[in-house]
Parts: C-alpha cells; sequence; structure tokens
C-alpha cells in the first residue's frame, strides 16, 4: 500500500510540473537607432534618469510636485488600488493549500407515515414520529494542480499588483509634468498681464498728446476715437488675463490635493532657462522606464496565465477529499465516544466532456485575447517612440521660432520709440504711432507665449522618456 501511495505521489510531482500551453514572449518590436531630431552624439544618457527635483529646480515649482504627489486624489486612489492588488495577490499563494471547514448541523425530519421512514418507524415500534441527526465534522478538500492552473493564477495575480506599480508611476509622471507645465503657463500670464498693463499706459500717453492735438485744431475726432480704441482694446487684456491667472492657479492648487487659491511665485518667465542640451538616450531603454509601456508587457504576463487557466480547465482535475468527526441520530450519544465516530475518504477524477463547448470556447477567446495584448504592446512601444520624436521637434523648432520673436520684438520696440518721437515732432501721423503699438503688444504677447510653449515642450520630452517617477 505505502508504494503505491509512493508512486502516486511521484506521479503528481511529475504531472504538477507539467504546461499545457506556451507562454509567448515579450516581442522585440523594432526600434530605430536614434530618436528622430535627435542630436547624433555619444552620449546614451536620457534626462529622464535625472530626479524631477534636479529637473525643474524652481523652488514654488517643487512645492507644488511635491504637494500633488502626496495629496493628489488621483495619486491617492492609485496607492489604494496597489494595496488592493497587494492583498489578493498574497491570496493566491492560499490556493495549494487545502481548504478545511468545520461542520455542525442538527436537524430533526417528521417523515410521512405513509412515507418509507414513517413505515419503517410504525414497523418498528417506535414511539416517537420524528427522526433527528446530530453531526459534527472536519472536512478537507483539495486539488491537484497537475497542469499548472494555480501556478498560472499567481502569475495573473503577481502581474496585476505590479500593473498597478507601474499605473502608479504613470500617473506620477503625468502630475509631475503637468503641474510644471501649469507653473510655466501661470508664469506666461504673469508676463503677458504685465506687456498688458505697460501697454496701456503707453496708449494713455499717446491718447493725452491725441488730444492735446485735437483741442489745438491740428487733428481730427477721428483720430482721437481711433486711439481711445486701442487703448480700449490693450484695457480689456487685463481683465483676460487676470481671469486667466486666477483660474490657472486654482487648476494647480486643485492639481496639489490643496482648495483653490492664490500662488505665491517670485519667478518671471524670462527667468526660466532651457538646458542647452536634453539627452533622449536610446530608443530601447523606453521599453524599460516609461510605465505605460512595462504595464503593456506585464499585461502579456497576464493573457499568459489566461490562456493557462482555460487550457487547465479542459482537462481532469483530480480532487481528494476527507471527513471526519462525530455523528448521532440521538443528542445524548452525540458525544459517545469511539462508538460516534466516523471518517471518509474520497478521491475523484472529474474529465469535462462537452459542456456545451464553453471551455473550449473560453480557451479559444483567451488566445485571442493573448494575441490583441502583444499588438497592445507593439502600438504601446510605438506610441512612446512617436511622443519622443514630437517633443524633440518641438524643442527644435520652438527655439528657432523664439530667436525669431525676440528679434520682431526688438525691432518692433525701437519702431514704436521712433514713431513716438516722429510724431512728437509733428514728423510722424497718428496711425504710425497706433498701428507700431498695436503690433509691438502683439509680438510681445507672442514671445511670451513662444517661451512657455518652449518650457512646456522640454516637460513632454520629460514625460514622454519616462521621468519623474523615481
Amino acid at each position: 500500500m505505502k508504494n503505491i501511495f509512493y508512486k502516486l505521489g511521484f506521479i503528481l510531482v511529475i504531472m504538477s510540473s507539467c504546461t499545457v500551453s506556451k507562454n509567448v514572449e515579450t516581442p522585440k518590436p523594432a526600434l530605430p537607432d536614434a530618436f528622430r531630431n535627435a542630436a547624433v552624439t555619444a552620449d546614451t544618457s536620457s534626462i529622464a534618469d535625472i530626479p524631477y527635483k534636479s529637473f525643474f529646480n524652481d523652488a514654488v515649482l517643487q512645492k507644488l510636485i511635491d504637494s500633488a504627489i502626496v495629496k493628489n486624489y488621483d495619486m491617492q486612489i492609485a496607492l489604494k488600488n496597489i494595496e488592493a492588488s497587494q492583498l489578493l495577490f498574497k491570496q493566491t499563494k492560499w490556493n495549494n493549500v487545502p481548504q478545511v471547514d468545520l461542520n455542525v448541523t442538527a436537524n430533526s425530519t417528521r417523515p410521512s407515515d405513509n412515507s418509507l421512514d414513517g413505515l419503517s418507524l410504525s414497523q418498528d415500534n417506535i414511539s416517537t414520529k420524528h427522526i433527528e441527526d446530530y453531526s459534527a465534522n472536519v472536512s478537507i478538500s483539495w486539488e491537484a494542480d497537475i497542469w499548472g492552473k494555480i501556478k498560472n493564477q499567481q502569475k495573473s495575480a503577481l502581474a496585476a499588483y505590479l500593473q498597478t506599480n507601474e499605473a502608479r508611476k504613470f500617473l506620477q509622471t503625468n502630475i509631475v509634468a503637468s503641474v510644471a507645465q501649469g507653473y510655466y503657463n501661470l508664469l506666461m500670464l504673469d508676463a503677458q498681464l504685465d506687456i498688458a498693463q505697460k501697454n496701456v499706459k503707453l496708449n494713455d500717453s499717446t491718447l493725452r498728446i491725441i488730444r492735446l492735438q485735437f483741442d489745438a485744431g491740428q487733428v481730427t475726432s477721428l483720430a482721437v476715437q481711433q486711439a481711445e480704441a486701442q487703448q480700449q482694446a490693450a484695457a480689456q487684456l487685463v481683465p483676460q488675463f487676470e481671469q486667466a491667472t486666477t483660474i490657472q492657479e486654482n487648476a494647480l492648487q486643485i492639481l496639489a490635493g490643496t482648495l483653490p487659491g492664490k500662488i505665491e511665485r517670485s519667478a518671471i518667465l524670462d527667468q526660466m532657462t532651457l538646458p542647452e542640451n536634453v539627452p533622449s538616450g536610446l530608443p530601447s531603454t523606453i521599453i524599460s522606464r516609461r510605465p505605460d509601456v512595462k504595464s503593456a508587457e506585464l499585461a502579456l504576463n497576464i493573457a499568459n496565465a489566461k490562456v493557462g487557466i482555460s487550457k487547465a480547465e479542459m482537462y481532469p482535475a483530480l480532487r481528494i477529499s476527507a471527513q471526519g468527526g462525530i455523528n448521532s441520530f440521538k443528542a445524548s450519544d452525540w458525544f459517545n465516544i469511539p462508538a460516534s465516530l466516523f471518517g471518509i475518504v474520497a478521491g475523484s477524477v472529474v474529465q469535462p466532456l462537452i459542456d456545451h463547448k464553453e471551455l473550449k470556447t473560453n480557451y479559444q477567446v483567451a488566445q485571442v485575447e493573448r494575441e490583441k495584448t502583444v499588438l497592445q504592446f507593439r502600438q504601446s512601444v510605438l506610441n512612446a517612440v512617436g511622443e519622443v520624436s514630437d517633443a524633440m521637434v518641438k524643442i527644435e523648432k520652438l527655439k528657432a521660432q523664439q530667436a525669431i520673436a525676440a528679434s520682431r520684438v526688438n525691432t518692433l520696440q525701437k519702431a514704436t520709440g521712433n514713431a513716438n518721437l516722429l510724431f512728437k515732432n509733428g514728423m510722424a501721423n497718428y496711425l504710425e504711432v497706433i498701428t507700431a503699438q498695436s503690433n509691438v503688444l502683439q509680438s510681445e504677447l507672442a514671445l511670451a507665449s513662444i517661451k512657455r510653449d518652449e518650457l512646456s515642450a522640454v516637460s513632454d520630452l520629460y514625460r514622454a522618456l519616462g521621468g519623474g517617477w523615481k
């Protein structure tokens, strides 16, 4: 008998190491040697390796990012998802342990006098018309993991847990970039508000001179009206920028997990410097650094596990159960030991046969879902490479735009100064002055917008490369 158990145990060990499906390896997508628009260099480092506190060195911005990482409600939800997933993963480790249940039952049945039980009681001259049964037992059941179903469940739970952690990293990356871009937008609005207020003062000065000329009969009322319209157009921008500033402050505070309010800051847009070189590293590093790409890779592990689980469902299941305790049809004899002791040991092999073809369909669907996961992984890598390339071309071309816009502002500022001097000396008319002031206003506002876009593009590159979560 012992030899039979030894052989059975050996067979179970061998069969439990079997797998009924092959896992699909993580595909190696075709990647370029370097990102498009990346500078040719031997440096393979990446700005994504730089901690966000070193990359964004403005003290107010760092404080906002720190607050967002800790207090942002989406981040807190992500942490709770990690906690729940970790508990589920720990639970799967118990799937190999036999299930143990304690059962205590007591029942009393009054059978019909015309039933077999009722006739039996009458023939045996038993006075009571009730059948009683009292039982207390412990049952144990265990299913051998022959085809790796439980093992695949553990793999799936582990990958799901790791996915929630990657989701937290991905969320943090986006939060860091979003806070930075919101802060740069706030500095741009500050600069544009200052530009609008200065232009209003300049228009006020021009309007006073034109009114004096009108009083002297040197210009018509049309000149006064056009000067007033120009001054009003500039003045209208002031409440617009003040409104946008308040809304941006509120948005940043909410993103940082605090109540809407003013953000005290001393930095100005022109003080924000752009790095001369923004190394992107190699495209292949995106697979290991970008949280969303890593999550797509883990999704393939889950898909592999689901294929294995659905395949194992189609094979025989070996179940072993045991039950033991005390049983009696009289309460007074319930604890009459050993007479009331009983024990049952059973083993079964269950092989699904037809099951409405459901198991085979589930297996085929799991295979299709795995193929979809492979495609989604390839798409995530492709998107990541594209986002990096987009951010790099933005940085490159915005630098060129910024140089042209700065030169144009300088030219128009000189033209405005000359127009004012000529106008005061009667050598230029009011239309030339108004046109010069309008042009310099629009060009200065555009320059501030381009500077903000440059800073945002660098933040986009930092996020696209997978930085900000370390």
